[in-house]
């Protein structure tokens, strides 16, 4: 079938391969972005798999947690240009929803945009004034609430509020040690973006592609068939330390992984669950 040069860009734009390698890769699916994308993992060539899921929206993120720790929120608002996402008047809003959130707990999108902001208006009616003033779309793209009894929750967000972070620790407090060890999980969660906890969490297809498109890399490379399965299984490991969060590296601390981290510092601290929002992403 005949692929477009726009098709071949966008697949470019998300894996970063050469505008060959892209062509034939999509030629090979069927013009299938997924598949193409697979398709150049598995050939080594996708220099940037983590692009794959994101898109060019503009924002903010926000987060805010309660002062006993056991309420937390996550909001993202978009518009159209990153000029107006950092300008005073879409950061106050995005913060006053953001706010109200926390206060209200809304179970849904569509709860949240009915909720009261100032004056009887909600913020659907305030998001509607903002877009009217700086010429905008505006859109309240996503939320989560995070609510606990017995654990205590923490927020971060990082590189001027295009990621933000909520995690549930348990068996530490919400004040002193508990606020650092917190805050250090929630950063180490926001740059290295784990997939899951642990290993035990990442589900068995996920497993199945990751072990399918090794072997095939060592295939392509050449290696003999004896050492291919031990080459994937080595590539698997390596995998689980970067995409689980308690066997990845401690970004503060190169010597640790987070779960020695925990254990020393945190004094045995478990990750209940977290939540990681980053501006754009897709499928999320």
């Amino acid at each position: 079938m005949a692929i477009s040069s726009e098709t071949i860009k966008n697949l470019r734009d998300k894996t970063g391969a050469g505008m060959m390698d892209c062509k034939r890769a999509l030629e090979a699916t069927n013009g299938n972005m997924d598949a193409a994308i697979e398709y150049l993992r598995k050939k080594g060539a996708a220099v940037a798999q983590k692009r794959a899921d994101r898109t060019a929206k503009e924002g903010i993120i926000v987060t805010k947690v309660s002062p006993d720790g056991k309420t937390g929120v996550v909001v993202e608002v978009n518009c159209e240009t990153d000029f107006v996402g950092k300008s005073v008047d879409f950061v106050a809003f995005a913060d006053a929803v953001a706010d109200a959130a926390a206060k209200a707990k809304p179970k849904t999108l569509g709860d949240l945009a009915a909720l009261p902001l100032q004056g009887g208006k909600t913020v659907a009616d305030m998001m509607n004034n903002l877009l009217g003033k700086v010429g905008e779309k505006i859109e309240l793209r996503r939320y989560a609430l995070m609510e606990t009894k017995e654990g205590t929750i923490y927020s971060y967000t990082h590189l001027g509020s295009k990621i933000g972070v909520l995690v549930e620790l348990a068996k530490i407090g919400a004040d002193g040690e508990g606020t650092v060890v917190g805050r250090d999980v929630a950063m180490q969660i926001a740059a290295m973006n784990p997939m899951s906890i642990s290993r035990e969490q990442v589900g068995k297809d996920v497993i199945a592609r990751e072990l399918e498109i090794y072997k095939t890399q060592a295939a392509n490379e050449k290696k003999p068939p004896l050492i291919q399965e031990k080459i994937a299984l080595g590539r698997l490991e390596k995998f689980f330390q970067e995409m689980c969060l308690l066997e990845q590296v401690f970004i503060k601390d190169g010597t640790k992984t987070v779960k020695e981290y925990l254990a020393d510092a945190g004094k045995g601290a478990t990750v209940v669950r977290f939540h990681r929002y980053q501006l754009g992403e897709e499928g999320k």
